[in-house]
């Protein structure tokens, strides 16, 4: 029985190193940059316009045409790069989920695998001075304040999973387990997603 476990986190929050964590200590596939290489071969787009737009609002973009496929622009198949992009990235993520147990951050994954009975649906979010104080300890300082960098990557996440899902970004209905990296700790967040994983496959296999 395989175990899937999609991560939704904040900008800022560490969700991706838990994912890579929890991916570690259960000894099973991590997706995320795998997932845009995936995704990358199979659209001819470039990673870099992927990882850019895949999880942000559509939008006709400088990029939607300098790393669009020669020809295509951004239509192909008759759809808009944005559109095109998420037929795809659903794809790949139905495909990694179909492989076998995996980690698979983003990408509305918690979405797409949403009737998945093997999947355990994680949303990490912290408050906004503790991811602010982690983006410039991670990333260092840029001209935007780090307050604001959080505000636009995350409403740019919350446009594009309500475009493509009608859902709520965030909301706690839409994951298993809602953990607050700020508080609780990664190390802890990585144990809870640990042992809820491996007690959902027993209690599965019972």
């Amino acid at each position: 029985m395989n175990k899937i476990i999609t991560i939704s986190r904040e900008f800022g929050s560490g969700g991706r190193s838990i994912g890579k964590e929890a991916a570690k200590r259960l000894e099973i596939p991590y997706y995320d940059k795998e997932l845009i290489k995936q995704v990358a071969e199979k659209t001819g787009f470039a990673p870099q316009y992927i990882e850019e737009q895949g999880e942000y609002a559509p939008g006709k973009t400088g990029l939607s045409y300098v790393f669009a496929p020669p020809g295509g622009q951004d239509t192909m198949n008759g759809l808009n790069a944005a559109d095109y992009l998420w037929i795809m990235q659903r794809q790949a993520v139905l495909e990694l989920a179909e492989k076998g147990s995996c980690v698979i951050v983003g990408r509305c994954a918690d979405y797409i695998l949403r009737e998945n009975p093997d999947c355990l649906h994680v949303f990490i979010h912290a408050d906004t001075k503790f991811r602010a104080e982690r983006i410039v300890r991670l990333y260092g300082e840029s001209e935007k304040l780090p307050e604001l960098r959080l505000k636009d990557k995350d409403a740019r996440r919350s446009a594009n999973y309500k475009h493509f899902t009608g859902r709520e970004w965030g909301q706690c209905r839409n994951y298993h387990l809602s953990l607050d990296s700020g508080v609780i700790g990664a190390d802890n967040c990585v144990d809870l997603i640990v042992r809820l994983a491996a007690g959902k496959m027993l209690l599965t296999e019972e």
